[in-house]
């Protein structure tokens, strides 16, 4: 009964969610015109002196498919409802937005990789997710290849994984508990402790390679 209590405590209102999911669309509308322009500038998100090592390698493939797509889809409505100004013009408005936003989901994988650089490391994914880890609470980095069934929360008991199509191959021990925040509220999103994280990295050897002069220093 108490357990039931604080849950439902803890549990954000819908007003709460509301603000926050408009909150998270504004900013990942931020991030896919800042990406478009790092790619553009050509200047990933890396700390000076770090390495960056993407995970975008599993979805590329579909993600152009998407945006060939939908560019091609435009033209095509346009033609259909060029006797309509008003729904011409509304659908075209949209069609742009949405192959931009495409554009901009794929410059922010290309531009915002994991991070491994002299503060530590950085997990990311997309346009939302980056979670620093400083090398004083990082204990150990392997390679470690693991398959997780569908749809399995980021979060489970201590351990964090953030997958690429439900996969993750490089693990992360934790010397200690740390807190770690991530997109949106509870009990998904929010702060949560974790004592070990998993990711996927498209060259796991060279996310190792890359910590291991950080990690012997420590």
């Amino acid at each position: 009964m108490t357990e039931h209590l604080q849950t439902t405590a803890l549990r954000p209102t819908a007003i709460a969610r509301i603000l926050n999911l408009l909150h998270r669309a504004w900013i990942a509308e931020l991030r896919v015109y800042s990406s478009i322009a790092r790619a553009i500038a050509r200047r990933p998100a890396v700390p000076q002196g770090g390495t960056g090592i993407g995970y975008h390698r599993p979805v590329l493939t579909v993600l152009f498919i998407f945006i060939g797509l939908s560019a091609v889809e435009i033209p095509i409505l346009d033609l259909i409802v060029h006797q309509w100004p008003a729904v011409r013009i509304t659908l075209l408005v949209l069609g742009i937005w949405g192959v931009t936003w495409m554009i901009g989901l794929l410059c922010a994988m290309l531009m915002r990789p994991h991070a491994v650089g002299p503060d530590g490391v950085r997990v990311r994914s997309g346009l939302e997710l980056d979670v620093p880890i400083g090398w004083d609470d990082i204990a150990s980095i392997a390679i470690h290849r693991r398959v997780d069934e569908p749809k399995q929360p980021r979060i489970t008991g201590s351990e964090y994984a953030e997958r690429m199509q439900d996969e993750t191959n490089v693990e992360i021990e934790l010397e200690r508990p740390v807190a770690i925040r991530l997109p949106g509220l509870a009990p998904k999103g929010g702060t949560h402790r974790v004592d070990r994280i998993r990711l996927w990295a498209d060259d796991p050897r060279a996310f190792l390679d890359a910590a291991r002069p950080f990690l012997t220093a420590t």
